[in-house]
């Protein structure tokens, strides 16, 4: 049985012969929920077109970054995965609670499924990123999507980065992601995208399984700050 997410991504081997640079894969899992209505959901929007604007820039990112979105409040796949040179960020709306888990657990799925296909098409690929914004706190079971993170971090199958919004359960994402989450300072959204940016070109520029050192958000300029 195809499941929902399956009937969303349609397969192409065109994409693949037209454009076979190895690809570095970056999934937003994105809050839309209620309470991010207003300026958090309006910076969010501004900070994705930030993003592709600045992905843009550099040719080489533009034609190895691939970005996929999902949200949640429902949870939706609103952008499957896209180069950075066809990727249009859709206009997000709020709504719904917090199902944090299901985004997770989808988008672990959509990541295999992606790298199934560069499988299949004899693309190379980088280690894809996971990078999940939240201003609250999952209203569904979320232990499993625990569960599923540490086994792929542990595999290294993907990275997983958590940030929390003013508002945002830090506990829980202290028990979601083995990596330290981070709290973005007031609403910087652009700052945080122009950072992910930043370290995607410099990922796609490098080796594949080469180390890259990537600017540190909590510095004295960045956009993240230590949680309290």
């Amino acid at each position: 049985m195809m499941s929902e997410f399956e009937d969303q991504i349609p397969f192409s081997e065109i994409e693949f012969a037209e454009n076979p640079e190895p690809r570095c894969p970056c999934l937003l899992l994105l809050d839309t929920s209620s309470s991010m209505k207003g300026r958090p959901i309006s910076e969010l929007n501004e900070g994705l077109i930030c993003f592709k604007d600045e992905l843009m820039a550099d040719e080489l990112a533009s034609k190895r970054v691939e970005i996929g979105i999902i949200t949640f409040g429902p949870v939706r796949v609103q952008n499957s995965f896209q180069t950075a040179d066809v990727f249009e960020p859709s206009l997000l709306n709020t709504s719904g609670h917090t199902p944090m888990g299901a985004a997770i657990e989808t988008g672990i799925e959509m990541i295999n499924k992606r790298k199934s296909e560069y499988r299949q098409n004899g693309i190379s690929y980088y280690r894809p990123w996971i990078f999940l914004i939240t201003d609250g706190g999952p209203t569904d079971k979320w232990e499993r999507a625990a569960k599923m993170i540490r086994e792929g971090e542990d595999k290294k199958a993907f990275m997983f980065f958590a940030v929390g919004v003013e508002g945002a359960n830090m506990g829980i994402l202290n028990q979601i992601a083995v990596r330290q989450p981070l709290k973005l300072k007031d609403l910087r959204f652009r700052d945080l995208f122009s950072w992910l940016s930043n370290s995607l070109v410099s990922v796609s520029h490098s080796s594949l399984g080469e180390q890259v050192s990537l600017k540190n958000p909590e510095g004295p300029d960045g956009w993240a700050a230590a949680d309290d």
